[in-house]
């Protein structure tokens, strides 16, 4: 079985993300976006910019973990995904 670590970043105020795991990304993002998700995601729209698939739960919380506290990566990948889509 697969777990996934993913970022989102908000629709409406881009600078805001978010980062967890699941199984399904589809469902997660879905459970997101219909305020069923996080606390912190409630009423906002999002849109998922990463994800990284792991082999283990235990990896993937771990991942999620470094991922969260790790400013400057989640700035780095926010801001090639930005630039990703302004040449497109």
């Amino acid at each position: 079985m697969s777990f996934f670590v993913y970022l989102l970043i908000c629709l409406n105020k881009k600078k805001i993300s978010y980062v967890g795991y699941t199984k399904d990304l589809k469902k997660r993002l879905k459970l997101h976006n219909s305020s069923k998700g996080a606390k912190f995601t409630k009423g906002k729209k999002w849109i998922m910019i990463y994800s990284k698939r792991y082999t283990t739960k235990s990896i993937a919380m771990k991942e999620e973990y470094k991922l969260k506290k790790n400013y400057k990566k989640r700035k780095l990948i926010k801001d090639n995904y930005f630039k990703l889509n302004e040449t497109s």
